[in-house]
């Protein structure tokens, strides 16, 4: 029997072709992801803008116009209502009343009788509360974890590969960042800690399906040394194109399960994941090998010198016969 293979073995696929276009595009891309959230900004969960945050779900679809009316006016402060997962549930942001905890039970007491009252199939799954203080440290954390992730993670292919290599794969790594917070200030989706783990993976899988490409650069690069940069690349996306599309394919599944069948909770973080996967292997292909060709590396980048090849041989000793 013989096995199934998703890419044939004789694929040679020009991608090389398309680099100006591919970067061109991710540029834009990028480009627009940062004004996006400049402009719209990130619909932050309590994790990061701190207060009181209630889950609720419903029979029916929820009607929010009616039940910001019934929040509003059990006197908890302006709330801000929106679906969440799926239309019969919705999620209740409230700034924190002051007080002691004594204060925040009671508010939360009264917001779920308001909501009882005119909506006996209301189904209270969670109430979270986060200070502002707090909210402001995780904002931080959250912040400085990605960054130290991207610029360790380049630190380091610099020292495994080339410093070329490096600056490829930190471009490729904004690349997939900026794309990701761009898709959740256009869709308004909620940003939470669940989101920054979700970022961190997809830095960690993007970095993965890079190093394999780069590997396989490298080996190519000493073995083909007449061969234009060019072809090289090409070679090398096509030789690793299999475990690419295999890998891939599998997290997209078991990713696209978890979106249907996961539930609100896992909602945010599996559609990141999702996202991110098919971000990072377009980046993979077509940005950080073609950025490759711009750094100039060729197949005599990287050859040592003739001083320091000199150098480097066994000094031969001269006899004298006689």
């Amino acid at each position: 029997m013989r096995l199934m293979k998703l890419v044939p073995d004789n694929t040679n696929i020009p991608f090389l072709r398309w680099r100006n276009i591919a970067v061109g595009l991710s540029i834009l891309m990028i480009l627009a992801s940062i004004a996006l959230v400049a402009i719209r900004g990130l619909n932050f969960g309590v994790d990061f803008e701190g207060g009181l945050m209630m889950e609720v779900r419903f029979d029916q679809t929820a009607q929010v116009d009616d039940l910001r009316r019934t929040v509003n006016a059990a006197g908890a402060g302006t709330g801000a209502i929106q679906t969440f997962g799926d239309p019969n549930t919705v999620s209740i942001r409230l700034p924190l009343p002051p007080g002691d905890d004594a204060a925040v039970q009671a508010t939360v007491k009264r917001v779920q009788d308001a909501i009882s009252a005119t909506n006996p199939d209301a189904q209270f799954r969670r109430v979270e509360t986060v200070s502002g203080k707090v909210s402001g440290e995780l904002i931080q954390a959250g912040g400085l974890a990605i960054l130290f992730a991207m610029v360790g993670i380049s630190i380091y292919i610099w020292f495994r590969f080339e410093w070329q290599f490096g600056v490829g794969s930190l471009f490729a790594l904004i690349h997939d960042v900026a794309l990701t917070l761009g898709f959740f200030a256009i869709t308004q989706m909620e940003f939470d800690l669940n989101i920054v783990a979700a970022v961190l993976t997809i830095i960690g899988y993007s970095l993965n399906d890079t190093i394999v490409v780069y590997d396989r650069v490298r080996e190519n690069l000493r073995k083909y040394r007449k061969m234009e940069i060019e072809g090289i690349l090409d070679l090398s996306i096509n030789e690793t194109l299999p475990r690419t599309i295999v890998t891939s394919l599998t997290m997209v599944i078991a990713l696209g399960t978890l979106v249907i069948f996961g539930g609100s909770v896992l909602f945010g973080f599996s559609v990141a994941m999702l996202l991110g996967i098919v971000i990072g292997t377009y980046s993979s292909i077509f940005i950080g090998a073609p950025l490759l060709v711009w750094l100039k590396v060729g197949p005599g980048s990287f050859l040592p010198t003739d001083a320091t090849a000199d150098t480097r041989r066994p000094a031969v000793r001269s006899e004298r016969k006689g």
